[in-house]
Formats: structure tokens, sequence, C-alpha cells
């Protein structure tokens, strides 16, 4: 499937915008698949799925739960040896009315069948006019693989990491979904030889896209700025692997207080973007490897261009600042830093400053951001908002993820 660029002057009727590119959607991961896989003595310990009522909370930016909550709901709980995490309806809100948009526990039968299901997902994204879309995890595993990271055994750990990424890739992102399932892996944030090791397994495999943490010292990993990353840096730059962090990936978000409700974490979602790129820029890593591509995902775009002029402020204090660049920020990020839309007019409206080639879409399906099956009319807003002509819109729709993924290795070049 290919899409011809358009070359109209004006913002294109909604019905003439091409196939959308997603680069943040979510998979419900399978629930017998490590029972499957994993060796018989390491089935009680690895990940499954128990049904148990259980209440739900949020506060200060924090989740809660409480198990045998006879007033609660009946809840698929993921169990992996000292886990225990609730399945949500907010892990898969697709579908429900907003006013049902709630905190509340599910069961897997209580979410529309495209959330986990692969037949089901490629009708829902042709309704939603999405040629392709990359899936990040969505239950215990956590945006950059923090569900195996977190246990103590990391033998188990890595054979379960594994076996998501070849569920990921063969399964998920193949038969049907070759070329419109696009595969985003994981790699074991304990070791960055382990994880590089894992990027080229992975690579080999038909996978050019890895989850990573936002921080990953606050996960207890080695920082951005301690060097130890670098030999994961040499891995992705070897197969020209796209490295993607999804806000939360530092398994926090921004709140105020401890009573502050979920809407105030939402509305500053975008801070963890900032403080991640800061990281990435000041720390030399991007730098040190100058043809490493980063997105950000769920972060909007809004918040680039302040925070690329203000870091060209402080680069240029030099060693005052603890800061040493050959170039300026603003210079080092061009054509490899990118950051995802699904609702953003201000960063839209200011794409000559954010640069337009920096700009992703994404559906966010089956979240309660998501914009299914309204996605192609969402975006027609966007474009009509900020005044984009066919070229950008077609940019901004496809032809920059093609460009950050290295799509053509799935049949989409254009």
């Amino acid at each position: 499937m290919t899409a011809t660029l358009p070359t109209s002057s004006v913002t294109p009727a909604e019905s003439d915008l091409p196939l959308i590119i997603s680069v943040d959607d979510h998979i419900l991961e399978p629930r017998t698949l490590w029972q499957e896989q994993l060796p018989p003595s390491l089935r009680e310990r690895g990940p499954r799925v128990v049904r148990e009522k259980v209440s739900l909370e949020f506060k200060g930016g924090h989740y809660g739960f409480t198990r045998g909550d006879e007033a609660g709901k009946l809840c698929d709980l993921w169990l992996f040896d000292d886990l225990v995490m609730p399945t949500g309806l907010l892990h898969a809100a697709v579908g429900y009315a907003d006013e049902d948009q709630i905190n509340v526990p599910a069961i897997y039968e209580d979410f529309r069948p495209g959330t986990y299901d692969r037949s089901a997902r490629l009708i829902d994204m042709d309704q939603n006019h999405v040629q392709a879309a990359i899936n990040y995890p969505n239950t215990f595993p956590r945006f950059a693989g923090q569900g195996f990271a977190e246990r103590a055994d990391k033998d188990l750990a890595l054979a379960c990491l594994q076996i998501y990424n070849d569920w990921m890739i063969e399964d998920w992102c193949g038969g049907e979904g070759a070329g419109r399932l696009i595969p985003l892996t994981l790699v074991p944030l304990w070791d960055p030889a382990l994880a590089a090791a894992e990027v080229r397994r992975c690579a080999a495999k038909g996978s050019y896209a890895i989850g990573f943490s936002e921080n990953p010292s606050k996960l207890g990993c080695a920082s951005m700025h301690s060097g130890e990353w670098d030999v994961l840096w040499d891995a992705c730059m070897e197969s020209d692997t796209t490295v993607s962090m999804h806000i939360g990936s530092s398994s926090s978000m921004p709140s105020t207080s401890a009573d502050a409700p979920l809407g105030v974490s939402m509305a500053l979602s975008s801070q963890n973007a900032q403080g991640s790129l800061t990281d990435w820029v000041f720390s030399g890593t991007l730098s040190r490897f100058p043809q490493l591509k980063i997105a950000f995902a769920e972060s909007q775009i809004g918040w680039m261009p302040y925070l690329i002029e203000r870091m060209d402020i402080v680069a240029s204090e030099g060693a005052a600042a603890g800061v040493h660049l050959d170039e300026l920020p603003s210079e080092i990020v061009k054509g490899r830093v990118w950051g995802c839309v699904f609702d953003d007019q201000h960063g839209l409206k200011s794409r000559d400053a954010v640069g337009l080639e920096h700009i992703l879409f994404e559906t966010d399906y089956p979240h309660t951001d998501g914009t299914w099956p309204e996605s192609r009319s969402v975006a027609h807003r966007l474009c009509a908002g900020a005044g984009m002509d066919a070229s950008e819109c077609y940019e901004f729709l496809r032809g920059n993820a093609i460009r950050a993924y290295g799509l053509e290795r799935f049949g989409i070049s254009a």
C-alpha cells in the first residue's frame, strides 16, 4: 500500500488526507503467552493472569489497588514472580463513552477485541484510515520493559522479555500484520551490554525500534550522563534502530502533591520528555552518536522551541554550566529528534520554530487520549487550524514517520 504525495497549496479536505502512520498505539499482551512459551519449571513464577475482585485508586501521580475487595470489581491480575498488577479499564478504554472511561478494574472481555486480537486490530485501523502503526506494551511489561527490569531473577526476566520480543516480531507484526503492524521491541534495562545484544538479535529478526526509558536513572539504572549506555547506542546505530521513549517510561509522572488528581499529571505530561531531551543533549550522547535517532511518544511538541532555545543559551555558558558541546543543541537535534502529536494545536502552529520534520502523528489506540475512530477528523482539524498545506499534511501524517523509523524496510516508501 503506497500513498501519493499531494501538492495542493491549501489544507486538503478531510477525505483527501493521506493514510495515517501512527507512531504510538498499544497492545494488550496475550494472557497465556508466557505460560505457553516458558519451560514448565518456570511457569509458576512467570507472567500469568488470575481473576479476583479488586478496587483501584489514583492519588499523587500513582495508581493503587486493593486485592480481595468484595465491594470491588472482577479484574484480570497479572502475577510475575513478586509482581502483582491489576488490569484497569483505562488500559484500553477505546469504544467506551467519555463518561464511562474511568479508573475501574477490568477483565479482557471488557475490552474491544482490537486491543488484543491482530485481525480485529487491522479492521479497526482500516476504519480509522491508519495504514501502519507502532505498538508499545500496555500491561505489566510497561512502556520500556520496566516490568522485566524490576524482577530479582534476571535470567527469568531476560527469558520473558525475549518471549515478548519474539511474539511482537513474529506473531503480532507477522502474517496479515506484516507491513502494517511495525515491531517495537524491548531491551534488558539492567545491563547495557545485554541490551545491545538484544537490539542486534531483534534487528536480525526484523525489528528496528526499541522502547527505552525517558529517564533510566529513575529506574535505578545507569544515567544518561554515565556513558554506560554507549554500547547500546553503538548497536542502535549499527542496525539503524530508532530509540522510542513513551511518557511514563521512567515509572513516574509529574505531579504537584500527594492528593493531586490524575488531571494534574495529564496536563504536565510533557515535562518528562523535556527532561529526557535535555539529558540526551547535555550528556553528549547525541553528539557522540551522530546518526542515532530518538522519538518521544505522547509528548506533544509545543514545548520544543523554548527548550531548545534555552539549551542553546545554557550551552553557550560552557564550563560554567558544566556542559561541553561542539555544536549548539539546536544544531544537534536537527533531523534526529521527533515529538509525537495527538492533539497539540499550538505545536503545529509553531511548526516553523519546531521544524516540521520533527513532528509525528499518533492515534494512541486504545487509550483515553486516543482518537479512534475519528483520527482522520482530528488530524484535519489540527492541520486546518494550523493552516497546513497538502505537502505539510503529508509529512506530518506519514512522511516524517517513514524517515524516523526507516519504514522502507517494511515496504512503506511513500
